[in-house]
């Protein structure tokens, strides 16, 4: 699914170079839900960004599905973004004015995908997250557990193969959290690879692996079994004693 091999990525000002990824070598199968974890500055961002063809990098290789994303040009990374790549940010990243149906429907009109073809996607979609009786409030309307939930089904929508998740849970509660990673549990378990940055080592213990990023490299690989949910509760009531 993703192969990275030797990449770097360095950022340069006037007065300054900062080498954001150093020689960084990945491979991701199909299927897999991998946590990248390291403190603030590490790369997490950056390591998201090229993965996401959201930024470029400025040496070694980089595969994506079995394609050399190297040599395309600006117009096919965006059909790839648009086609193959869902991404969960933080913030959630909803249009204010749009209602929650037609946040969903954004990326699909993009790929001009017939009216009836972007309907039935965006009623499935919404349903899976328990979103369907919501689907004419405005973001402003709903809770951010809520509003997470859409950027969800935005992604669903889409049919991605790949999920790219950047601290997804970072402005919710514990109880939306719990929530919110059951559902890319679910996404998980229907066989889309899911690639989730977070600080939370509650999160990170869902995961299939653990990656751990510092200074732009990657230090270590540790593989875990997935937690289950009640057991995560008591693992964070034991941690907070």
């Amino acid at each position: 699914m993703l192969k990275m091999k030797g990449v770097s990525k360095i950022y340069r000002t006037e007065l300054l170079e900062t080498q954001a990824l150093r020689n960084f070598s990945l491979h991701v199968k199909a299927g897999e839900f991998i946590a990248v974890m390291g403190p603030s500055g590490s790369g997490k961002s950056t390591f998201l960004n090229v993965t996401g063809l959201l930024d470029s990098f400025n040496e070694g290789t980089y595969e994506l599905d079995g394609v050399d994303v190297s040599r395309l040009n600006d117009n096919e990374m965006s059909r790839i973004r648009n086609e193959k790549i869902g991404f969960i940010f933080q913030s959630f990243n909803l249009i204010p004015d749009l209602d929650v149906a037609d946040n969903v429907d954004v990326p699909l009109r993009y790929r001009r995908l017939p009216a009836r073809d972007r309907k039935q996607r965006i009623e499935w979609a919404l349903e899976t997250v328990g979103l369907s009786g919501r689907r004419h409030h405005l973001p402003s309307q709903l809770s951010g557990g809520q509003q997470q939930r859409v950027a969800i089904a935005r992604v669903l929508a889409g049919d991605p193969c790949i999920i790219l998740a950047d601290e997804p849970t970072g402005n919710l509660d514990s109880a939306m959290s719990h929530e919110i990673m059951g559902l890319l549990e679910e996404v998980h378990e229907r066989g889309t690879t899911v690639i989730m940055v977070t600080h939370s080592t509650e999160c990170a213990a869902r995961a299939n692996r653990q990656l751990h990023i510092f200074d732009g490299r990657l230090v270590d690989v540790e593989r875990v079994v997935p937690m289950p949910l009640n057991q995560l509760s008591d693992a964070a009531v034991s941690q907070a004693g």
